[in-house]
């Protein structure tokens, strides 16, 4: 029998709940009039559908806000649901189960959700009200605050509210060219996910791009100018910061009017009551989101409890009703004007004797880095934050609440030798993904029952790592564990085009001199290649260029087969936006090019961070701005830094012995030395280096890859060490070296490091699975077991001969300087725009429709056009991906996380509930 369910309420949780419904098959079937299932109505206030507001900030750049829609073409057709934009309900009548709606009209419900979220707390201050003054929320007030700032008069912004929120805001503020005040009432940023120690490094790093924090004061009241519109802000401490516009971003409230009016139960501090079942104090209405207060007493106010909530009552909807909803994990994980926060478990509960609780803190204010752990009195992992290095979340966010499985230190120390566990140490019940909340269970049993041999068939069958995509390397971590405790041999080929190995292509490459990746797929591969195995082909090819005669990456083929970051020598960043790095060999700057830097920065408004590796990262740059920002920079005598690449990236360096007084050897020098040497040497992953002028090591030299600490005699070579969540010190390759032999040292490690190692294997990993361990190096490198000293040696200075900045040759070329030409308005005809399309490179355009569109072209000149967005993320990257064919079929993988994405229809390969726009052609 059709029912009708009212959904009041079309944002993110709104949505969600359709697509639960849909899943579970409770919806009707418009092909079958009269058959089972709900038939749904969904009034909702704004006039557009529903899209994503955590990527909101991204319509700042430049993304277009349609892309930032959540439904996939078609699905309210599919399903039959009346959505009714822009005519919200105004009443809810219990006795009739009726509501009507702005317009006057009236709507019967069997069921009825409210979802209708929450608004923004505004402070009740004098002003307030004022022109000039927004609130954070919709993208109604994203094109409110474009367009009054677009005034060139208007050059500074105060952002009231120093919590998730307001630091949003204070980016886009920023983003929009304006200098930002933030003002906080709680004595610290963030101050519900993190403590005084991460909000300290957190302020540090925020303060150093500009933006000013008051902490500590609230705001008073807004000063107004003769005509009425905001002129600065008032704080309760006296203080004045003048500013052109306010934007109050400092919470936000359940939005429960309609329940209050309809006399449901409502809490103390609002929000609808709802049971277990998201069923409010009236059986036939339903409460979800930041609207419901639930059992547990509170209301949450992040988009994944919504999730949660939306599943329960869709399970109830559908007649099951075997989920419920007592709770929900609030860990976070977010970039925050590029500062990493991440918070999990309980991490406030106090450290003293009482609790028996104890705290391990690693914090180094030079790197705006904070990390604490919070251990119980039986060892048992409490919670954590993580402030400026999150890398470690994925490993402990599991344990919270367990013992972990290794020494607390190992965890927050960087590179200090302690091991730390695998995902072989985590129990079944461990959620490994948070997006669609699996357990490490239930991916051991996805493994088991569909003989899943690889990630992708991982994300098919558990839609883990479909999401933000952080837990890919735990999950693969658990996938190699479940293969080998099978006895089940890992498929040594990259992918299903190439059954070869990593280093067996770079043999078959350097031995057969193949030149290009359509060479190298005839003779040992099939298909069209795919986002895996062309950009090892093309880094190996980069590696080989001196000996094949290949000039730059870019050239031709070599194009097609770089990841993004490649293909436009920069660092691709979470919101589409590049990264300028350029090399700072051994950290050592002259005045003169800490201006230019600093000039760069402030004419294209771009955030600055000085680096563990010495160097100045510059964050923010568009694509299309990338030629002028590296012509300032090369014409200044400065090169590409190899950020982007997998090579090498930086030689750390302390000051030796040119200043220091324990200073025992010139480790800037040699830093330098060793940076220009091999710098531009692609390797199966990067490489990063650091000489200590005396073993008090304050380069952290046996953290590295490669690792040289002074010694009264020479030099001591440490090979194979790295940092991360697995961090392991090198270990002594040779003595008390002159410079001469420790560069024929380095020089023969490096070069069979690239000749014997696997796609992505660190030099640690790379140790260790080959057997024989430090001996086994010492006897190929040292004693020459194997006869390639020699050949090893004469290599590396062929690649040292061939040295050529990458940027510099970009910017002499016409033809690569296209490649960074912003979105093109394709013609009408199309005719000449197709034909211009490399086969299995992306281009973006503006469809003669006026529509965005990423073109792909494959080898037998088929053209596929589908959504730029990247639907996981919310960047518009698409036409970045690289483009390739799985099973059969053309796809194209998104740059962001790697999602694949079939060009025929759009669908998601990893997750089929998501999809990219297909347009017509």
């Amino acid at each position: 029998m059709v029912q009708t369910l009212v959904l009041i309420g079309h944002g993110m949780v709104g949505q969600r709940l359709l697509e639960a419904l849909a899943e579970r098959g409770a919806l009707i079937d418009p092909a079958a009039p009269g058959g089972p299932g709900w038939e749904v109505v969904v009034l909702a206030e704004e006039d557009r559908p529903a899209y994503d507001r955590v990527h909101l900030s991204s319509a700042f750049t430049g993304t277009d806000p349609g892309e930032l829609a959540l439904a996939a073409p078609g699905f309210m057709e599919e399903h039959g649901i009346d959505l009714r934009l822009g005519d919200p309900a105004e009443t809810v009548d219990r006795g009739a189960r009726t509501v009507t709606t702005t317009s006057g009209a009236t709507v019967a419900y069997d069921a009825l959700v409210v979802a209708t979220g929450s608004y923004p707390f505004v402070p009740p201050v004098p002003g307030a009200d004022a022109r000039g003054c927004f609130t954070y929320r919709t993208l109604y007030d994203v094109e409110a605050l474009t367009s009054y700032s677009a005034d060139e008069d208007r050059r500074t912004g105060i952002v009231v509210g120093g919590g998730l929120l307001g630091l949003e805001a204070a980016g886009a503020l920023r983003t929009l060219g304006l200098k930002t005040h933030v003002v906080e009432f709680a004595p610290r940023l963030m101050p519900l996910q993190v403590d005084d120690g991460g909000a300290a490094a957190l302020r540090a790093t925020i303060e150093s791009m500009g933006v000013a924090v008051h902490t500590g004061v609230g705001a008073q009241e807004v000063d107004l100018d003769s005509a009425g519109a905001a002129r600065g802000l008032r704080l309760n401490n006296g203080e004045h910061i003048e500013a052109d516009l306010v934007v109050f971003s400092a919470g936000v409230r359940p939005r429960d009017r309609l329940a209050r009016e309809c006399g449901l139960a409502v809490g103390d501090r609002g929000g609808v009551v709802v049971d277990a079942h998201c069923r409010t104090s009236d059986p036939y209405i339903y409460a979800i989101g930041e609207c419901a207060q639930t059992v547990d007493g509170r209301v949450y106010g992040l988009v994944a409890p919504g999730y949660q909530m939306a599943e329960v009552a869709a399970e109830s909807l559908a007649g099951a009703g075997a989920l419920t909803f007592t709770g929900a994990d609030t860990s976070t994980k977010l970039k925050l004007m590029g500062a990493d926060v991440a918070s999990f478990g309980d991490p406030f509960a106090e450290a003293d004797q009482t609790s028996g609780a104890v705290a391990v803190v690693f914090s180094d204010e030079r790197e705006g880095v904070y990390k604490k752990l919070l251990l119980g009195p039986d060892g048992a992992l409490l919670g954590g934050i993580l402030v400026g290095d999150a890398d470690a979340y994925g490993s402990l966010k599991p344990h919270a609440g367990r013992q972990l499985p290794g020494p607390a230190e190992a965890y927050v120390l960087p590179a200090n030798g302690a091991e730390v566990p695998g995902a072989d140490s985590l129990p079944d019940d461990a959620v490994l993904c948070s997006c669609h909340n699996v357990t490490k269970g239930a991916v051991r049993a996805a493994v088991a029952e569909n003989g899943l041999t690889d990630l992708g068939g991982i994300k098919k069958c558990t839609k883990a790592g479909t999401g933000c995509g952080g837990c890919a390397g735990t999950l693969q971590a658990v996938l190699d564990a479940e293969l080998l405790a099978a006895g089940i041999e890992k498929p040594k080929g990259l992918c299903e085009h190439f059954a070869l190995s990593r280093s067996e292509i770079y043999a078959a490459v350097r031995d057969e001199r193949i030149r290009s990746f359509t060479e190298l797929l005839e003779k040992y591969g099939s298909g069209e290649g795919c986002a895996v195995c062309k950009p090892v082909v093309g880094n190996v090819l980069g590696t080989l260029g001196p000996e094949l005669g290949l000039t730059h990456i870019l050239d031709g083929e070599q194009a097609t087969l770089q990841d993004s970051n490649d293909l436009y020598l920069a660092n691709l960043q979470k919101d589409g936006t590049y990264s300028v790095v350029p090399r700072i060999p051994g950290g050592e700057i002259s005045p003169e090019s800490l201006i230019v830097i600093g000039e760069v920065a402030r004419d294209y408004g771009l955030y600055t961070k000085i680096t563990g590796g010495q160097r100045i990262d510059l964050f923010g740059a568009r694509a299309a701005q990338l030629p002028d920002i590296w012509r300032r920079l090369v014409d200044a005598g400065m090169e590409s830094g190899h950020a982007y690449g997998k090579s090498l990236r930086t030689v750390k360096s302390c000051v030796g012995s040119k200043f220091c007084r324990f200073g025992q050897g010139d480790s800037v020098q040699l830093a330098i030395d060793i940076e220009l040497r091999y710098r531009g040497l692609r390797s199966p992953h990067k490489v990063k280096g650091g000489v200590s002028g005396c073993l008090r090591e304050c380069a952290e030299a046996r953290g590295k890859d490669i690792g040289v600490i002074a010694t009264a005699n020479g030099w001591n070579l440490y090979v194979c060490g790295n940092g991360g969540t697995t961090p392991r010190h090198a270990e002594l390759l040779a003595a008390d070296l002159d410079a001469a032999a420790l560069f024929r040292l380095m020089d023969r490690f490096l070069m069979y490091y690239v000749r014997t190692a696997e796609r992505l294997e660190r030099t640690s990993a790379w140790l260790e699975r080959t057997g024989g361990g430090m001996e086994h190096l010492r006897s190929v490198l040292i004693e020459d077991s194997l006869g390639l000293c020699a050949d090893l040696e004469a290599q590396m200075d062929r690649h040292v001969a061939a040295y050529q900045d990458e940027w510099a040759a970009v910017l002499a070329d016409p033809e690569k300087l296209r490649r960074f030409a912003p979105f093109t308005s394709a013609p009408d005809d199309g005719v000449s725009f197709t034909e211009d399309l490399e086969p299995g490179r992306g281009r973006a355009a503006v469809l003669p429709d006026g529509s965005a569109a990423a073109l792909f072209k494959d080898r037998e000149g088929r053209v596929y056009a589908v959504g730029n967005r990247d639907p996981y993320s919310g960047a518009d990257v698409i036409a970045d991906g690289i483009m390739g064919s799985l099973d059969g079929a053309p796809v194209v993988a998104s740059p962001m996380h790697k999602q694949v994405f079939d060009l025929r229809t759009g669908v998601s390969v990893d997750d089929p509930d998501v999809a990219l726009t297909v347009h017509e052609l």
